[in-house]
């Protein structure tokens, strides 16, 4: 499972390079770039790159260099009327789908097709996999790193239709925002996250959780305020020195909640 998890880190740390520097660390992994390309009205880079042995093409999208900043623009309204006739960070769909029109003429039908991003360009990489999947690609595994939230309860369902990977540290505020409260349980609207959890332990640790049991995680920090220390957990070297040490012999412990709630009925 790591070794998969390894490739994709590297590819999505790639992306916050320039493009001569993401040249030569994806050829390491047998990947050719074929275009890397920036939205400034957006704030988004991104870069598409091709693997032909095992017909397969990548696109990667950098995250934000200002956590405090993120954190600010997760914490919006989701709002529908999109293209998926969903609740979805609008945001988030704004990039993907600019991304997508650039991008589209580029790739080739006949291959698969990687999605993967950092931050904030890991939720961009779940909403583009939303658009290629609509359009009939063959999706490979999305695995993203600190992925903030992109839809709600309801929305998760159609979201879950990807195979989504999201690795997260334990303390990593990012993927928690906006926090869940314990009075928002029977609410349908509240920011929920899709796909399968996997929580970078120290060590050789990792564990494995989703839906609610995911959610509850960041009841243990809503007391928690933004600093230096907390923010390092963000970082995508944080993550791949964590996922570096678990590429061999990894050992997978049960996750502990510590909570003891009574669950509401649906």
């Amino acid at each position: 499972m790591f070794a998969e998890i390894v490739e994709y880190a590297r590819l999505a740390n790639a992306a916050y390079d320039n493009r001569a520097t993401i040249d030569k660390s994806i050829s390491k992994y047998g990947y050719t770039l074929n275009h890397y390309a920036s939205l400034p009205t957006l704030a988004v880079s991104y870069y598409l790159a091709t693997h032909d042995d095992s017909q397969t093409q990548v696109i990667a999208v950098r995250g934000t260099s200002n956590v405090e900043n993120a954190l600010v623009d997760i914490a919006i309204q989701l709002v529908s009327g999109n293209d998926f006739g969903i609740a979805l960070h609008n945001g988030f769909v704004v990039s993907a789908k600019g991304i997508y029109e650039d991008i589209k003429p580029k790739l080739n039908q006949h291959y698969k097709i990687k999605t993967t991003g950092h931050s904030l360009g890991g939720a961009v990489a779940v909403v583009l996999a939303m658009y290629l999947k609509n359009d009939g690609y063959a999706m490979e595994r999305v695995i993203t790193f600190g992925q903030p939230k992109v839809t709600n309860l309801t929305g998760s369902s159609k979201v879950n239709e990807l195979d989504i990977w999201r690795v997260v540290t334990a303390r990593d505020l990012v993927p928690l925002v906006p926090p869940l409260h314990m009075a928002d349980l029977n609410n349908v609207n509240i920011y929920w996250h899709a796909g399968r959890e996997i929580i970078l332990l120290d060590g050789k640790q990792y564990s494995v959780t989703s839906g609610l049991e995911s959610m509850l995680r960041a009841t243990k920090f809503l007391t928690q305020t933004l600093s230096e220390k907390n923010l390092q957990h963000h970082k995508m070297a944080h993550y791949l020195a964590l996922i570096e040490a678990k590429t061999s012999g990894a050992q997978y412990v049960p996750y502990k909640n510590d909570l003891s709630i009574f669950f509401p009925s649906w």
